[in-house]
């Protein structure tokens, strides 16, 4: 059983095909790095310019790399939700055409939840129920789920995404866009004990997160009391400190309530999806802080950030389920 999977949830244009198992047959993503970099962040309106410019190229050469036709195919998939609204347009669009030219079954798939089967593409043993944690440029979010496709949600930001303020934080210090990879280069040679960044965890119970205060306490530290200095203030911490100390407060916070979740839940296996868990050093600092009580299940580093195998392998799991969706289906921003 074969799928072609196709992902334009934000602004990575991507396709891949999939095969039962799951195995990755082909994966090819078009980043749109350098078209939002000017910008300092993503501009819906050149992310869908991109994906239509960029989409049908990326499915013919998906095709080509798994060496097979669209009589080869048993079903298209498309993450439909969430994301944003005219992205997601028109890959649900491009995918409601390809299944009904080539009469094939349709598949939404929901990208948070297909962030979560990624970590089954290394072909690892996850068992069920689980706490899914999805840290992302637009979500930090955790679930209770029972099945692949089937959650609760338990808990999630009341402001800032993990990686929003990854890139407030980046852009505050000049480090450049995209803000996650340049704050975990410039960690790497600081100081984490040079300064101690708030680390908010709300009510006692809470499961929810916040990362407004943090974002703000750097740009004190950086620009002074009320980010008087338009740029460094006189006597600033190093850039490499704020950034080494900024990882550990919110490392902190990510386990701190990854504990609380699987306490609350009687849970013991972790599995976590998402761009932000690209970075080595959190990898590293929730299996110091977590490995010896929980189970930590990561994705391979190269199905981390937004990717169609992923999208793929989440509805293969629902096609064999005997699920199918009709042409009736659309595109939805929210969750």
């Amino acid at each position: 059983m074969k799928v072609l999977a196709i992902e334009t949830t934000c602004d990575e244009t991507a396709a891949a095909v999939v095969e039962r198992g799951p195995v990755v047959l082909s994966d090819v993503v078009y980043s749109q790095i350098e078209e939002h970099a000017p910008f300092g962040g993503v501009v819906p309106e050149i992310a869908s310019r991109s994906h239509v410019e960029q989409l049908t190229a990326v499915i013919e050469e998906a095709l080509t790399r798994a060496q097979l036709h669209p009589c080869d195919l048993d079903a298209i998939a498309v993450a439909h939700r969430p994301g944003l609204i005219g992205a997601l347009m028109i890959g649900v669009t491009t995918a409601k055409a390809l299944a009904w030219s080539w009469d094939l079954p349709i598949i939404g798939v929901h990208h948070l939840q297909a962030h979560l089967e990624a970590a089954a593409l290394a072909g690892e043993e996850i068992s069920t129920p689980y706490l899914g944690v999805v840290i992302s440029g637009g979500h930090t979010d955790m679930h209770r789920v029972e099945e692949a496709g089937r959650s609760r949600w338990l808990g999630g930001t009341r402001d800032d995404a993990l990686g929003e303020a990854f890139d407030k934080v980046a852009a505050v210090l000049g480090l450049g866009y995209p803000g996650g990879p340049a704050v975990e280069r410039a960690a790497l040679q600081g100081n984490p004990k040079a300064l101690r960044l708030p680390r908010t965890l709300l009510a006692k119970d809470s499961l929810d997160f916040s990362f407004s205060g943090i974002k703000t306490a750097v740009l004190y530290r950086w620009r002074g009391p009320n980010a008087t200095y338009p740029g460094r203030a006189p006597g600033a911490p190093e850039p490499q400190d704020i950034c080494a100390a900024f990882q550990e407060a919110v490392f902190d916070v990510l386990a701190e309530k990854i504990r609380r979740a699987c306490t609350q839940e009687s849970l013991c296996e972790v599995v976590l999806g998402g761009g932000v868990t690209a970075n080595q050093a959190l990898r590293q600092g929730l299996a110091q802080r977590l490995g010896n009580q929980f189970r930590l299940v990561f994705p391979p580093l190269q199905f981390a950030t937004d990717n169609a195998a992923m999208i793929g392998a989440l509805a293969l799991r629902r096609l064999e389920d005997g699920h199918r969706d009709d042409l009736e289906l659309v595109a939805e921003a929210q969750p």
